[in-house]
C-alpha cells in the first residue's frame, strides 16, 4: 500500500515543489483496466487529506513511476516527463500520474500541455482537490481568471481546509481580479490553518487598511 498525503507546496509558492502528488496502491501483475480507477479521500483534519486509488499494473510500470518522480525531484524536467508519458499510456485509468505529469509541464513551462493532463486526471477523478488546484495556477498564468477562480473554489468546495487552494485564490482575487473582499476572506482563512505565514499577515493588514478606505 502506498499512500500520501497531498499537502504540498504547489509551483509558484514560497516552498520547494513536492512530487507524489497522488498515490495508487498497486499490486500484481497488469490486467485489463477500466476507463476509470475508483479513488478514495479521507480527511484527517489535523493533516490534511489522502486520495488512494487501487489498480493493478506490472511491477515495471511501478518502478519506472518511481524513478520518474525521482528525475523530477533532481530537477530532471524532461527526463521525469519522458518517463511519466510511459506511465500513463501504460495505466490509462490512474489520475496520479496524469497529475504529476501536468505539474512536470508546467514547470516544463508548457502550459497547453499541463491543461491537456490535468483535464484528462479531472475526467478521471472529478472530486480531486489537488487537479482543480493545478488547473487554477494554470489558468492563471494564461490570464483566464474567471476560470482560475472557479477551479480555487471547486477545490475548497471538495476540501475547505486545502490551504494551498485556499491561498491561491487569495491572490487571485488580491492582484487579478481586483475583489479585495474576496482576498481579504480567504486571506484570513488561510491564516487560520497557516498562522505561521507572515507575509499573508501583511498582506491582510494591507487589505484590512484598503478595504476600510474604501467604505
Amino acid at each position: 500500500m502506498n499512500a500520501f498525503n497531498p499537502e504540498q507546496c504547489h509551483p509558484g509558492a514560497t516552498c520547494a515543489v513536492g512530487w507524489l502528488v497522488a498515490a495508487a496502491i498497486i499490486s500484481g501483475c497488469a490486467t485489463t483496466q477500466s476507463s476509470r480507477t475508483p479513488a478514495r479521500m479521507e480527511i484527517q483534519e489535523a493533516i490534511g487529506f489522502t486520495i488512494t486509488e487501487e489498480t493493478r499494473i506490472s511491477n515495471d510500470v511501478r518502478l519506472d513511476y518511481d524513478q520518474a518522480l525521482k528525475s523530477l525531484e533532481q530537477g530532471e524536467l524532461e527526463q521525469g516527463i519522458q518517463m511519466l508519458e510511459a506511465v500513463v499510456e501504460a495505466a490509462p485509468s490512474l489520475s496520479a500520474p496524469r497529475i504529476d505529469l501536468g505539474i512536470a509541464y508546467h514547470l516544463a513551462a508548457k502550459l497547453d500541455a499541463a491543461e491537456s493532463n490535468l483535464l484528462v486526471a479531472l475526467d478521471l477523478n472529478p472530486d480531486h482537490p489537488i487537479v482543480h488546484n493545478e488547473l487554477g495556477i494554470v489558468y492563471r498564468k494564461n490570464g483566464r481568471f474567471a476560470e482560475a477562480r472557479r477551479s480555487y473554489e471547486a477545490a475548497l468546495a471538495i476540501y475547505p481546509g486545502y490551504h494551498y487552494a485556499r491561498r491561491n485564490l487569495a491572490i487571485l482575487c488580491d492582484l487579478y481580479l481586483a475583489d479585495l473582499r474576496c482576498a481579504l476572506e480567504n486571506y484570513e482563512a488561510y491564516m487560520a490553518t497557516v498562522p505561521s505565514d507572515d507575509e499573508a499577515s501583511m498582506w491582510i493588514a494591507d487589505l484590512r487598511y484598503r478595504v476600510g478606505q474604501g467604505e
